[in-house]
C-alpha cells in the first residue's frame, strides 16, 4: 500500500545507524532483515551500539553489556549510572517547543523546553524538601496534561519511582494499584472535563488519601476549577505553591535497573499486576523504539491519543528523548465530533499521529474524511496499536487520511513498555499486516511443542531477553506471580499470550489474545479475524465472540453484536452475519448463536473483555472472572451473568 522513496529512507534515523554501524562496526548488511539478525544473535553488539550512537550519558562506565542471557533475570550494562530525566532533557532544541498541549477545557498551549526545565527544578526541589529520597514512590492522579510530563521528570531526577492513574478511574482500581507500592507523595486534580461535562473529583482523592497509609502529602492541581480548594484534603499543597521553590536543575545518577515506573496490568481478572521497569532498560529501549522504528527526531512532532493509565503515555513522553515535541491531548476524541483530534494535528502541525485500531474504524464508520477537511500537510506518519488493524482499517487511512503516509501498526505490551512487532522506515507497508519484527527482540511464533513457524499462527514468544522486560513486579514474593504470567507454558522463554503469524517476508500478523481464541474443530481463529468481517456488515457497530467448551456441547460459540440504532436482529440479519462469516472465514466458524447486545464490555483502555465474559459464561462467578472497577463500562457485564445463568439452567435441565 505504501513504500518509502529511495529519499525517505536515505534520510531516516534507520539508514543512518545502518551507515554508523559500517562505519563504527565494520558491520555491513543488505536489508532490515539481516540487520534484524545480527540484533537478536549479538545481543551484546547490537545493545552496545545503540548505547553508543544515540550517545548514552552514564556517571559510571558498564562493566558488561548483559551479565547472563537468561529470562527472567538477566542484568543489562551492569555498573552503569543513569537517568531517565537527565535524558529526557538534555536535547530539546531552544526554537521548538517540548511540548504542545489541547484539552477541552484549556485552549492550544505551548511549554518551552527551558520552562519545562524550570518547571522539573522547582518540583523536584519541593519533593526533595517533603522528604522524597530515591525509591520513594510518588503517584499521580492526574490527567494527560503538561502538569502530569513534569511531575514525572521531577520524580525520576531524584530517583524516585512513578506510578499514574487516569483520573477516569474509580477510587477502587486506583487503590488497588497504588496501594500495592505504598507511595510518599500524591499528585492530583480537581477534576476533569469530557465529552463535554465537568468530573468533580475532590471526593476521590480525600477517598485516596484515606485509603494509602503511608501517604505523606498531597500536591493539587486545580484543573477543573482554577479556584480548587486545598483545604478540602488532608496535609495538602497547592501546584502553584511547589513551583515557588528555587533549585537547580539536577539528576540522582542510578543503577541501570533502578526503578523507574510501576505500570499495571488491566486487572480485569484480578489485582493489577505491578510492572516495575528500570531507568536504563526504558532509555535504551526508547531511543531505539523513536529513534529508529518511528523516525522520530528534534523537528517532529509526535503524538498518540492516551490516558495517563496506559503504557502509551510513556511512550509520548519517552519521545523528549529524541528532541522531538510531545503532543499532548486531554479529552473525549469524538467531541464535539469526531474531527476534534484532525483538527489537533492540522493546529499542532503534527507529523506523527498515533492512534489506536477502534479510533480508525470508529472514523470510517462516522464516514469522515479528515484529509479533505484538514490540512494535514506536515503529517507523515500515523501509528496503530491496542488491537489488530483489519486491512478496511489501512485502506481507509489512505484514501481518507493521506495517500503519501507511512501507516506503522504496531504491538506490543504494557509488561515490556514498547513494541514486539512494529514499524520501520525501510520497508513497504502491507495491508493487514505489521511490517517487521523489531530490533533487538527476537520474536517467534511458536506451536504447542515449541517449535519456531513461518506463515502459521502460533504463540507470540519471545526468546531472548530485553532491556525493558520487568525488574519485577511490586509486591511479589519469590517473583510467582511473574513466572506465571510468562514462563508456565515454555520455560526461559516469555509466552505474551497473543496468536501471530510471522510470514515469510519478515512482516507479522497479530490475531488477538491467544487465551481467547476460537479453536473449532482443530482450526484456530483470532477473534480479530472474525470482528473484521462482522462489523464490516453495515448494521453492525461492534461485536464480542467467544467459544465455550462447555455447557453440554464440545463446542459453543456465541456471537454478541452491537447494532446501529434503529435496527433489530432479526432471523434474516442472523442469517446475513452468518452467511458472511461462512463466506469469508470458514463454516467452521459460523456462530452457534448470535444475540444482540447494547454494548461490549472494555476494559478501561477500550480492550474487548473477551476472556472475562468466556469465563462469565463458562459458570465463573463475577467476582472471580472479571474485576469490574477496571471496566469503562461495568453496567455492561449484567446481561452476561443473566445469559449465564439462563444457558446453566438449559444445560441442566
Amino acid at each position: 500500500m505504501w513504500e518509502g522513496t529511495e529519499s525517505f529512507k536515505r534520510q531516516s534515523r534507520m539508514y543512518h545507524f545502518m551507515e554508523w554501524l559500517r562505519q563504527n562496526r565494520g558491520l555491513s548488511f543488505d536489508n532490515y532483515h539481516d540487520l534484524w539478525q545480527w540484533s537478536v544473535t549479538d545481543l551484546e553488539g547490537f545493545w552496545s551500539s545503540i548505547w553508543d550512537y544515540f550517545q548514552v550519558k552514564s556517571s559510571k562506565p558498564y562493566t558488561r553489556v548483559l551479565a547472563e542471557r537468561t529470562m527472567p533475570g538477566a542484568k543489562w550494562f551492569t555498573g552503569a549510572e543513569v537517568n531517565y530525566a537527565e535524558h529526557a532533557l538534555r536535547s530539546g532544541s531552544p526554537g521548538r517547543p517540548a511540548i504542545l498541549f489541547q484539552s477541552e477545557i484549556r485552549p492550544l498551549t505551548e511549554v518551552s523546553w527551558e520552562e519545562l526545565r524550570q518547571t522539573v527544578a522547582s518540583l523536584a526541589t519541593a519533593l526533595r524538601n517533603m522528604g522524597v529520597r530515591p525509591g520513594d514512590r510518588v503517584v499521580a492522579y492526574m490527567p494527560n496534561i503538561p502538569e502530569t510530563v513534569a511531575a514525572f521528570l521531577a520524580s525520576a531526577s531524584i530517583g524516585a519511582v512513578w506510578s499514574s492513574c487516569s483520573p477516569d478511574f474509580g477510587s477502587p482500581s486506583v487503590i488497588d494499584r497504588f496501594r500495592q507500592i505504598e507511595p510518599k507523595v500524591l499528585f492530583a486534580v480537581d477534576g476533569y472535563q469530557y465529552n463535554g461535562k465537568p468530573f468533580d473529583r475532590m471526593g476521590v482523592v480525600a477517598e485516596l488519601q484515606q485509603s494509602l497509609p503511608t501517604l505523606e502529602k498531597t500536591i493539587l492541581v486545580p484543573y477543573l476549577n482554577r479556584d480548587a480548594d486545598p483545604s478540602r484534603l488532608s496535609n495538602a499543597v497547592l501546584w502553584q505553591d511547589c513551583l515557588r521553590e528555587s533549585g537547580p536543575l539536577t539528576f540522582e545518577p542510578v543503577p541501570f535497573d533502578h526503578p523507574l515506573w510501576v505500570l499495571y496490568s488491566s486487572g480485569t481478572t484480578g489485582l493489577p499486576k505491578a510492572i516495575t521497569q528500570g531507568h536504563g532498560g526504558i532509555v535504551v529501549e526508547h531511543l531505539k523504539t523513536h529513534g529508529l522504528h518511528m523516525n522520530v527526531g528534534e523537528e517532529d512532532r509526535f503524538f498518540w491519543f492516551t490516558t495517563t493509565g496506559w503504557m502509551m503515555w510513556n511512550i509520548v513522553v519517552s519521545a523528549l528523548l529524541t528532541g522531538s515535541t510531545s503532543l499532548l491531548y486531554d479529552g473525549s476524541p469524538g467531541y464535539p465530533d469526531m474531527g476534534v483530534l484532525w483538527k489537533f494535528a492540522e493546529q499542532t502541525g503534527m507529523t506523527v499521529f498515533g492512534t489506536s485500531a477502534a479510533y480508525i474504524l470508529s472514523c470510517m464508520k462516522a464516514g469522515i474524511e479528515p484529509g479533505a477537511q484538514y490540512d494535514l500537510s506536515a503529517l507523515k506518519a500515523m501509528g496503530s496499536t491496542g488491537s489488530p488493524l483489519p486491512p478496511e482499517g489501512f485502506q481507509w487511512v489512505y484514501d481518507r487520511v493521506k495517500r503519501d503516509l507511512w501507516l506503522a501498526s504496531t504491538s506490543g505490551g504494557t509488561d515490556v513498555c514498547t513494541s514486539f512487532v512494529t514499524g520501520c522506515p525501510l520497508l513497504p507497508v502491507y495491508s493487514g499486516e505489521i511490517q517487521c519484527r523489531a530490533l533487538g527482540v527476537k520474536v517467534e511464533a511458536f506451536d504447542e511443542q515449541g517449535r519456531p513457524l513461518i506463515d502459521e499462527v502460533g504463540e507470540l514468544v519471545v526468546t531472548e531477553p530485553m532491556p525493558s522486560m520487568p525488574l519485577f513486579f511490586w509486591n511479589d514474593p519469590g517473583n510467582q506471580r511473574y513466572l506465571e504470567s510468562y514462563f508456565d507454558m515454555y520455560p526461559g522463554v516469555w509466552r505474551h499470550g497473543d496468536w501471530i503469524k510471522i510470514t515469510h517476508r519478515g512482516s507479522a500478523v497479530i490475531y488477538g489474545r491467544s487465551d481467547s481464541t476460537i479453536n473449532r474443530m482443530g482450526v484456530r481463529m483470532g477473534t480479530s479475524e472474525i470482528y473484521r468481517t462482522v462489523e464490516s456488515i453495515p448494521e453492525v457497530l461492534d461485536s464480542l465472540v467467544v467459544d465455550l467448551e462447555v455447557l453440554g456441547r464440545s463446542s459453543f460459540m456465541p456471537l454478541f453484536v452491537v447494532l446501529r440504532e434503529g435496527v433489530e436482529l432479526t432471523e434474516e440479519l442472523k442469517q446475513k452475519i452468518k452467511d458472511r462469516i461462512r463466506q469469508a472465514l470458514s463454516p467452521r466458524h459460523v456462530p452457534d448463536e448470535i444475540y444482540a447486545i447494547p454494548e461490549v464490555p472494555r476494559t478501561l483502555n477500550g480492550k474487548k473483555l473477551e476472556v472475562p465474559v468466556k469465563k462469565i459464561l463458562m459458570g465463573i462467578d463475577l467476582r472471580k472472572a472479571v474485576n469490574i472497577d477496571a471496566m469503562s463500562n461495568p453496567g455492561s457485564i449484567d446481561y452476561f451473568v443473566q445469559l449465564a445463568a439462563q444457558l446453566n439452567a438449559s444445560k441442566t435441565s
